[in-house]
């Protein structure tokens, strides 16, 4: 079974496209809602979380502050990388436990930060959602009501458009005039030339 991974800057869309592949019959994993949710789960991680940043780190209910681990992570690069050193690999075992009970010639795992982690998470093809950068401003302000600085913030974190398309092999724009459902129905054709069942 092969593995298509999608990715693309916040803002860009991929879970849109995320979705539509979905709706096509392929299995979509997304690796940012799992790590949310082993986060939360996870023992071993719970507790590395409280011990580096406290109780306040998980509300009263037991749900992650993802707004307090945010302002974190994004305001201090080191944090970032050790909350992810931690998480990733869980998030990895995740999805091969996953990936083993599908049943389809190839998977979309769909993460935002793919390119970075390729040497820990592999994939045959890639698929790059891409979009222009007020468009991307507009979408995240209104689905995450944060500030244009909070995510300018974030959008440093995360690799360029150009530099990630250099290792797309597919690129689908998502600049609100081309269709997104036809670019998608296409990419999804010419994996499953490439991949047929």
């Amino acid at each position: 079974m092969k593995v298509i991974g999608l990715t693309g800057g916040i803002g860009s869309g991929k879970s849109t496209v995320a979705q539509l592949f979905e709706l096509l019959g392929v299995p979509v994993y997304n690796s940012d809602k799992r790590a949310k949710q082993i986060m939360e789960t996870n023992p071993a991680i719970h507790n590395a979380l409280v011990n580096r940043f406290g109780n306040n780190i998980y509300g009263p209910d037991g749900g992650l502050n993802r707004k307090l681990l945010s302002e974190i992570i994004f305001n201090h690069p080191n944090e970032l990388i050790w909350v992810n050193s931690i998480v990733h690999p869980a998030v990895g075992a995740d999805f091969d436990q996953w990936k083993s009970m599908q049943n389809a010639s190839f998977v979309i795992k769909e993460t935002a930060l793919l390119i970075e982690t390729l040497d820990r998470q592999p994939v045959d093809k890639i698929i790059v959602v891409t979009a222009p950068k007020h468009l991307r401003i507009a979408r995240v302000t209104k689905r995450d009501q944060l500030s244009e600085s909070a995510i300018l913030k974030r959008m440093e974190n995360q690799l360029d458009e150009k530099t990630q398309l250099k290792h797309a092999d597919f690129s689908i724009d998502n600049d609100g005039r081309k269709s997104l459902l036809m670019q998608t129905l296409n990419v999804y054709k010419k994996l499953q030339q490439i991949y047929p069942v």
